[in-house]
């Protein structure tokens, strides 16, 4: 009878653990871009994206909590113009030769139901960490229609100045005010 009894002890207290199962995604690559957009000269605005970009989610669906943590490759930088993108990428504004990389590390995510709706977070640019919330524009998890694996994707934006992160060449003809967007494709691991 304790023996049945330390058995029974044993799955009831183990229940919690499965009840709040924990989920943890590899971000693919090939689906997973971070882009920006800035005001140039006050006629229209440039777009730019990084082509290099991954990291890890980790979802506790049931307890409605999670993080992000993702690293971007600052030389990925394109915007479709040779010339624009090796000046992005020289010391006035990403200098990936001193700062290779970009990265945001989650600090909280915020849920709406089953939803996730934000997440808070540091963005480390140029050296400096600074606090960002991603907006979380769309959200879903299922199967993939091919490979049937399972697969979490959204799309997430926020607002950030770049004089903030010390990136202060061509202000103010060249807009403070950036947009971040991530797109995030990540597989069950």
């Amino acid at each position: 009878m304790l023996k049945q009894n330390i058995i029974a002890g044993l799955l009831l207290a183990s229940l919690p653990f499965a009840a709040h199962a924990v989920d943890s995604f590899t971000m693919d690559p090939l689906h997973t871009y971070a882009r920006f957009s800035v005001n140039h000269l006050g006629f229209s605005t440039m777009q730019g994206r990084f082509d290099k970009s991954g990291g890890k989610v980790i979802l506790n669906r049931a307890a409605k909590s999670g993080s992000v943590d993702v690293t971007i490759e600052a030389a990925s930088l394109t915007t479709g113009y040779d010339k624009r993108d090796a000046h992005l990428r020289s010391p006035d504004f990403f200098n990936v030769a001193e700062f290779p990389t970009l990265t945001y590390k989650s600090s909280a995510v915020k849920f709406k139901g089953d939803t996730p709706v934000s997440v808070e977070g540091n963005l480390t640019l140029l050296g400096v960490t600074k606090p960002v919330t991603l907006t979380i524009l769309s959200f879903k998890c299922a199967n993939h229609p091919m490979n049937k694996k399972e697969l979490c994707g959204a799309d997430a934006s926020a607002q950030i100045k770049r004089s903030d992160f010390g990136m202060k060449f061509g202000l103010p003809n060249v807009g403070d005010d950036i947009k971040l967007v991530l797109e995030v494709e990540a597989y069950k691991d």
